[in-house]
């Protein structure tokens, strides 16, 4: 893997930490792994943990979903009120069907909901997120240079803080029990 290939960027991530009145977060329509149109309400109701990637990622996203899956396991009761919602930032090969199939590994949370969209829509979402993205290479074999933070937004779908990529599954279960807690 390259550096571009699936690297670290992005805001600056810290464990549990609030970013003040920073914008993040805010109003967009995707389509979900079902084909079923969505909007920012999809985090309505729970915990959500936002991560931007993609299904072709070589090792990044597919890392940090299998560790947000033993995290979420780590939550024990408290997983049902917290759901993991992955934004491809590839919309031209994730699919909702790919995203369906990519995401239905067993390593990976119970309760993902996988968004997709237009390549414009995705630009917005992203925007919104301060998320950066950029494509590397050309041909099929293309990946996709991401920002990877963790992005934690409350049962009103609004942001709450930043997890660092990186980190362990009990320390990714830690600051999101530290969230619903109420602690920053």
């Amino acid at each position: 893997m390259t550096l571009a290939a699936c690297a670290p960027h992005g805001p600056a991530a810290t464990q549990g930490g609030t970013a003040g009145a920073a914008a993040i977060g805010g109003p967009f329509t995707l389509v979900d792994q079902d084909g079923k149109p969505v909007d920012q309400r999809v985090l309505d109701g729970k915990w959500s943990i936002v991560f931007f990637g993609y299904t072709y990622c070589p090792d990044f996203c597919p890392t940090t979903l299998t560790t947000l899956g033993k995290a979420m396991d780590a939550l024990g009761p408290k997983a049902k009120d917290a759901q993991v919602v992955f934004i491809t930032v590839d919309p031209a090969r994730d699919t909702p069907a790919a995203l369906k199939t990519y995401l239905s590994s067993r390593v990976f949370p119970k309760n993902i909901i996988g968004l997709t969209g237009t390549d414009a829509q995705i630009a917005q979402v992203a925007k919104r997120y301060k998320v950066f993205y950029q494509k590397e290479g050309t041909g099929p074999n293309y990946t996709m240079d991401h920002s990877t933070a963790l992005y934690v937004m409350d049962p009103q779908g609004n942001f709450h803080s930043v997890i660092a990529d990186g980190l362990t599954p009990d320390q990714d279960a830690q600051a999101i029990s530290q969230a619903m807690s109420g602690a920053a």
